[in-house]
């Protein structure tokens, strides 16, 4: 026995009619089967867009970029717990200062039209340079030897750690103070008015100088120098 199914209309007016239309409404079979293929197209387009990425990479996609390991240098106990500069740093650390000596005593005279200062405004000049933070320095590996960075010396390597703060402003503070007492204040602005290298002469390089040739195991003076502050 054959049940008919009975025809369920929506009934809407017609424009400009005072009738209706008849609209076939689908079985309740065809509502449930679009809803069905909804997830399953879903799941069919995610499938498809992980396989393309997989061939993307199999195809000659960039590889990925290795990982890289970075870590800070690895102080002795005299580069942690010592009050003085270590040896082995005292011709990085002899630069560094006569680069920031340098730069005060320009800006000073650059203040007074670069005239020469008067002995009471350099020695307040050389004071106010070796009692600076001296922030701006520390530690790292270069060329697989731990040297200074900063201002005035080597640039910093862009795959490096630099240990910065610490003991070091206060080894740099003591060991500038330390050239001052040495050379003294007007032979110091001597050398300065005659230019930075005979500056650097002056403090690094003489027959006691942190890096006089005569020294052994000595670092290398820096010859790329970093000009900003």
């Amino acid at each position: 026995m054959q049940v008919r199914q009975p025809r369920i209309s929506a009934r809407s007016p017609a424009p400009g009619r005072g009738g209706v239309y008849s609209h076939p409404v689908p079985p309740p079979q065809h509502f449930r089967h679009r809803g069905r293929m909804r997830p399953a197209l879903a799941a069919w387009l995610a499938l498809s867009l992980l396989a393309g990425t997989g061939a993307e990479d199999t195809c000659g996609g960039p590889p990925a970029a290795p990982a890289h390991s970075i870590s800070a240098p690895q102080l002795s106990p005299e580069e942690r717990l010592s009050p003085h500069m270590p040896e082995s740093l005292l011709c990085d650390a002899c630069y560094a200062i006569a680069f920031q000596i340098e730069e005060q005593l320009r800006r000073a005279e650059g203040k007074v039209g670069r005239k020469a200062l008067s002995e009471s405004d350099y020695v307040e000049v050389l004071e106010r340079s070796c009692s600076q933070g001296w922030e701006s320095y520390g530690v790292q590996e270069l060329d697989g030897e731990k040297r200074l960075a900063g201002p005035g010396l080597p640039r910093q390597e862009p795959m490096s750690v630099m240990v910065m703060g610490g003991p070091w402003p206060g080894r740099l503070s003591k060991t500038c103070h330390s050239y001052v007492g040495e050379q003294g204040e007007a032979q110091i602005y001597g050398a300065h008015r005659r230019g930075p290298a005979a500056l650097r002469e002056l403090l690094c390089h003489g027959e006691k100088g942190a890096c006089a040739g005569s020294k052994a195991g000595g670092p290398v003076p820096p010859k790329a120098l970093q000009n900003e502050l």
